[in-house]
């Protein structure tokens, strides 16, 4: 059974590439011994080339759709073949590789480890997360064979994807560090970072055979860290324009903050005297706004609700005394 195999190996008619899974890029047509021997014709389906390896050099490479009758065509990729084998038996190794040259869609990549750079705004450092899509095709075939597949047989879509992740990292790195976007800028400027990272990658890409297009950014995502900063950021910003919305500064919130906490302090007189000088300053500050001479009618009206929301908010939170709550919000509803 085993001499009928080998015969019927040698006297095979066709070599084509016949149904390729959806993953495979490269594949070497012969799986016994490396070896081409009494085949009669050659068949490049849509999409598809193919590479003459002999002695793991390429020799020659064809790209276009063709059935090549290998015993009576007289092309230059044949003809290299044929020096180099005798009927039946062959003393040299030579290989068919077939290869996909449709554009590859819709591939994801995603950074694996944290890229890391300081906030030029805020000053802290930040460690950032980045996903993605983007196409590819082969520009290059002779290229990406002995740049990227090398003595291998076959190189799938998924190995490719692992060596794009895995150059993605600096260049997107570099460039944020060059532009100096703060945290808050990078998801508004996502498609100039795409665009700039794609241009940075292009040339060191098809060095190796290959071009890559419609690369995206889809999201991005910070570390705990970095949230936790972003969000003592977020929530210093909102006190501030809520104080200065009522006429304060923020160090006088900040002010204001330490007598609560003093007057939390069931101490007695030392924390009833601080919650009393927060309910005296607040009245002068509440004095001192209402005064403004320059603000025009819907102005004073628009700070007057403001000053008797937050009068009412050191009320509830037990800064002022009802008393002095009821006094002030006389004193400010009568100069309306």
């Amino acid at each position: 059974m085993s001499f009928f195999n080998e015969i019927k190996k040698q006297l095979r008619s066709v070599i084509e590439w016949e149904n390729p899974s959806r993953d495979s890029l490269f594949e070497q047509w012969t799986k016994d011994g490396n070896e081409i021997k009494n085949a009669s014709k050659l068949i490049i389906g849509p999409g598809q080339g193919c590479i003459f390896v002999y002695q793991g050099k390429v020799i020659s490479t064809l790209q276009s759709e063709l059935m090549v009758d290998l015993k009576t065509d007289n092309i230059p990729f044949w003809t290299t073949v044929s020096k180099f084998m005798q009927t039946f038996e062959s003393e040299h190794k030579v290989g068919l590789y077939f290869f996909r040259k449709t554009k590859i869609l819709n591939q994801k990549w995603g950074t694996k480890s944290l890229i890391k750079y300081e906030d030029p705004k805020y000053k802290f450092p930040v460690g950032l997360k980045a996903f993605g899509n983007y196409s590819f095709r082969i520009t290059d075939p002779e290229s990406f064979f002995i740049n990227v597949i090398g003595a291998g047989y076959k190189y799938s879509v998924t190995d490719f994807r692992y060596m794009i992740n895995s150059r993605i990292i600096q260049p997107l790195t570099d460039y944020l560090a060059e532009k100096k976007f703060s945290y808050a800028e990078i998801d508004s400027n996502r498609e100039e970072i795409s665009n700039s990272v794609n241009a940075k990658i292009k040339t060191d890409f098809e060095k190796l055979g290959f071009e890559i297009t419609d690369f995206r950014i889809e999201g991005t995502s910070f570390d705990e860290n970095t949230n936790k900063r972003i969000d003592r950021i977020s929530n210093l910003i909102a006190e501030a324009q809520a104080a200065e919305a009522v006429g304060l500064d923020y160090a006088m919130v900040q002010q204001l903050d330490a007598m609560k906490d003093a007057a939390k302090n069931e101490g007695g007189g030392a924390g009833m005297g601080m919650g009393l000088g927060a309910g005296i300053s607040f009245g002068k500050l509440m004095g001192d706004s209402m005064n403004d001479s320059n603000k025009t009618a819907p102005e004073q009206k628009i700070s007057t609700e403001l000053i008797l929301e937050k009068l009412k908010g050191f009320y509830e939170k037990k800064l002022i005394s009802e008393e002095d709550y009821k006094l002030k919000k006389k004193e400010i509803l009568d100069k309306m």
